[in-house]
């Protein structure tokens, strides 16, 4: 299976054809700024903005909480949220960037930027944050991932968070069958063994078959092989014999310590499994812990990074950086910008991140004393700094990344999963498809 890696061309091209089709119609829609073409303006910084959640319902209570403490300090500026799953926000841009309805605001994670700015559907915000009381108080290393996205040479998005892969594991169980922290790959696979009962439906582990199932795979992946790159020249490691032995060994748990539903399993439907307490370990990031807190408690499950090799080295993939878009077409610029820039502030940021579970990008933020209480928040935050984290950064800057990562190579994922794909062909195919789309971008970005 190969990819077409000029369906980015194809969809700027798609853009500017749905820009000349909104220029005849009556009305491009009241809910949003219009098309990608539209160059949008200032406006008079007051007004009704349309601000799209790309987290929509996971995140809806707190970003209501942000959007009225907004409205005490501009009541002339009016959000209107809207909030869009996780599952279905990047063709929810793509189809309103052809044919009209764009959101002034909108959340743009590292995963999709590439995509989103390469229809020129994003205002550059350097100047903006340069001007702005966020000035120097933004991680640099979240800016720096989210410039790398898009292009590198400018911001389009304003980041918010950071997310890490964490290994969630039950104190109570692993106490109870005398296993010792899983935190090396060796222990892991120990206790995934030692704590599946399929007699009475208990297992070691759950693993992600479903929606979003690449990320976790390279995670287990270079986590296993210790890789720590992900180019060698202008081809992909994620084919090296290595992550192939990795991946092997890794899939191999599937239905031996894991329940059978996991080759559906998108990240709602195995979080709600795990917190059901019949399962042993799960691989997920920090955004499920306040779901953890509910289910269990907070004496029963600890989250701790994701598992090291036996030298204590721990090697993991990147996590998208999330953050907030200003969409060119927007009429209200300097209203939606003041809405981004309340949203990244100290307090708000400590907010939205403490509901999440995730590491704030205010650095002010990050030194809130509630990220000392939510261990695994603190652990992540050590281990993204500490010395002997080796982080494999992903190409979130191919327009086709999310693609190939995605709606190409999920099906082929579960395939293997299913016995029908060897794990050696999936990588295979991922690798293709990768190289190919890396030689297009060199050429072509």
């Amino acid at each position: 299976m190969k990819i077409n890696v000029r369906r980015s061309r194809r969809a700027a091209a798609a853009v500017a054809l749905g820009s000349v089709l909104a220029l005849t119609a009556t009305a491009c829609g009241d809910d949003g700024s219009g098309t990608a073409g539209d160059k949008g303006n200032e406006g008079s910084g007051k007004g009704e903005i349309t601000f799209w959640d790309n987290n929509g319902g996971v995140r809806t209570d707190v970003w209501k909480e942000i959007i009225k403490d907004f409205g005490k300090k501009y009541p002339d500026i009016k959000v209107n949220y809207v909030g869009v799953p996780a599952t279905s926000i990047q063709s929810k841009y793509d189809t309103s960037i052809s044919g009209g309805g764009l959101p002034d605001v909108g959340g743009v994670g590292a995963a999709m930027l590439a995509e989103v700015a390469a229809q020129k559907a994003l205002e550059p915000l350097d100047s903006r944050i340069e001007k702005s009381t966020l000035n120097g108080k933004l991680n640099q290393g979240m800016l720096d991932s989210v410039r790398n996205a898009g292009g590198g040479d400018k911001l389009y998005s304003v980041p918010t968070s950071a997310n890490n892969g964490t290994l969630w594991y039950r104190t109570d169980l692993f106490k109870s069958a005398g296993l010792a922290e899983p935190s090396s790959w060796t222990n892991f696979y120990k206790a995934a063994d030692k704590l599946t009962d399929k007699g009475d439906n208990k297992f070691g582990y759950t693993i992600r078959g479903g929606e979003g199932s690449i990320a976790q795979a390279l995670d287990a992946s270079y986590g296993q092989s210790g890789i720590t790159e992900f180019w060698n020249g202008d081809k992909t490691t994620v084919n090296d014999p290595k992550n192939v032995a990795a991946l092997e060994k890794y899939v191999k748990l599937y239905k031996k310590d894991t329940p059978s539903a996991d080759v559906n399993n998108d990240f709602t439907k195995m979080v709600a499994q795990w917190d059901s307490g019949t399962i042993g370990m799960l691989s997920h990031n920090l955004g499920s812990y306040q779901d953890h807190v509910k289910a269990l408690g907070t004496g029963k499950f600890r989250g701790i990074p994701n598992p090291t090799l036996d030298d204590g080295t721990r090697v993991q993939v990147s996590n998208p950086v999330d953050g907030l878009g200003l969409f060119k077409a927007s009429k209200h610029k300097a209203a939606a910008w003041k809405f981004i820039e309340f949203a990244a502030s100290h307090e708000s940021n400590s907010k939205w991140n403490e509901s999440a579970g995730a590491i704030p990008s205010n650095i002010e933020a990050a030194k809130d004393s509630w990220i000392q209480q939510a261990e695994p928040t603190k652990l992540a935050a050590e281990a993204l700094n500490g010395g002997k984290t080796k982080i494999v950064q992903l190409p979130y800057y191919l327009p086709d990344w999310n693609n190939i990562s995605k709606s190409d190579n999920e099906p082929n994922f579960q395939k293997v999963l299913l016995g029908k794909m060897s794990a050696k062909d999936f990588l295979n195919t991922l690798a293709e498809q990768l190289n190919a789309a890396q030689a297009d971008w060199k050429k072509n970005g």
